[in-house]
């Protein structure tokens, strides 16, 4: 285990925008790695770059000295300034042997993560290990490395509740919203084009068939929105002209006061009377309290959304002891198996090498007393040396992995 090393540049120690120039994209990644083993001599590596972190794990009998870190990262080539570079260096966190295996199944099992419980990057890991292995840049021990990582993070979903409870105020109000009875095929109108309502937007794309309308103040941002839900797209100020009537109203923009009183939701009903749905997810709210006084309304509002996300959030930390007990107990069934794949590996050599002897044994060393015995004699001392053969090839194996197994001290480095 000792010889396991990573690298790790995440968002506890580097500012999220600082963590770009440290990418590397697809198209790179094989040349880079590639001059990267063969000039520090690394037998397995793979690379991981996400949102908010990358590391690099590699396999090798190399000291993470402050002189290799920097001999390491500067065989990569990143476009950063020498004095940039230097601050990367100091930002690092180096992990060798079992803190660096604890590491990864925590960031694995989502206990590192910037969002506890997304499982998101497990699939992270898989793909960028999936890349490598298929470069050819890992080995036996990444493979074994990589199925437990595998196994642990599944168990940790399954077992424990880190990731049930969503923590997202988009989740939770789509969540919110198929609580209640809604109209086939319903009437959206979105009102402003953000980041929050884009991805409420995707919830609607995936789950129901629904006509949307979208205002923004800039027609273009709002245009670009109403192309991905082949909606029809309108400047904000034209908005007291609209009169289509809707289903469900969705809310969110930056005014720093109610964009919504009661006289243009007046205008927007345009004479219905059926209760209509609200989501308004703007701090401060974008929907008047006169409007949610004065009309039926199921309203969903981001205050109460959050407070139910900081419970869920809470929920999901008191899961991390139970996370961490099933971390322990792979770790401990992980680190026999290592031993055992590595005497495996040594004895892959002693089938052949017991042919060799039989070979030289029987026409060179006693050629001349072989050759003197009858067909008969002859028959029965070969049927002799095979069985002896097959025995000395399958006895040394299963006690050296009996002798594993029975032995209670673990491997600690």
């Amino acid at each position: 285990m000792k010889n396991l090393k990573v690298l790790a540049f995440t968002h506890k120690h580097v500012e999220l925008k600082d963590l770009g120039n440290l990418v590397i994209c697809n198209e790179d990644l094989e040349s880079r790695l590639i001059s990267l083993k063969h000039s520090l001599d690394i037998p397995e590596i793979f690379y991981i770059g996400t949102c908010n972190r990358v590391e690099f794990v590699f396999y090798g009998a190399h000291e993470l000295t402050n002189e290799f870190i920097a001999e390491f990262m500067g065989k990569l080539n990143f476009c950063v300034p020498q004095e940039r570079l230097q601050c990367y260096l100091g930002q690092v966190n180096k992990y060798e042997g079992m803190d660096a295996l604890h590491h990864l199944l925590r960031m694995s099992c989502s206990l590192e993560s910037l969002v506890v419980g997304e499982k998101e990057i497990l699939a992270q890991v898989r793909r960028a290990y999936d890349r490598c292995r298929e470069a050819g840049f890992t080995g036996d021990f990444l493979r074994l490395m990589m199925d437990r990582l595998v196994k642990t993070a599944k168990e940790v979903y399954t077992y424990t509740k880190i990731s049930r409870n969503p923590i997202s105020v988009v989740s939770l109000a789509y969540r919110k919203l198929r609580e209640l009875k809604l109209v086939e095929n319903p009437r959206i109108l979105i009102i402003g084009s953000g980041e929050t309502n884009q991805n409420l937007a995707k919830y609607f794309q995936k789950n129901q068939k629904a006509k949307f309308v979208v205002f923004n103040r800039t027609l273009e941002n709002a245009k670009a929105l109403a192309e991905e839900l082949n909606a029809e797209a309108y400047p904000l100020a034209s908005i007291e002209e609209y009169k289509e009537g809707f289903d469900i109203l969705i809310t969110c923009t930056g005014a720093p006061t109610s964009i919504i009183d009661n006289t243009l939701y007046q205008s927007l009903l345009n004479g219905e009377t059926d209760k209509k749905i609200i989501i308004d997810l703007a701090v401060p709210n974008d929907i008047d309290a006169e409007v949610i006084k004065n009309n039926p309304i199921h309203y969903i509002e981001v205050s109460s959304l959050q407070a139910i996300a900081e419970k869920n959030i809470q929920e999901r930390y008191n899961e991390l002891d139970s996370a961490e007990k099933i971390i322990q107990d792979n770790i401990q069934e992980f680190l026999p198996l290592i031993k055992q794949r590595r005497v495996e590996v040594a004895m892959r050599e002693v089938p052949e090498k017991i042919k060799e002897i039989k070979s030289f044994a029987l026409n060179e060393v006693f050629a001349q007393e072989v050759q003197a015995l009858t067909p008969e004699a002859r028959e029965v001392l070969e049927k002799v040396i095979n069985y002896m053969e097959k025995k000395y090839i399958k006895v040394p194996m299963v006690m050296a992995k009996e002798i594993l197994v029975k032995t209670p001290e673990i491997e600690k480095n």
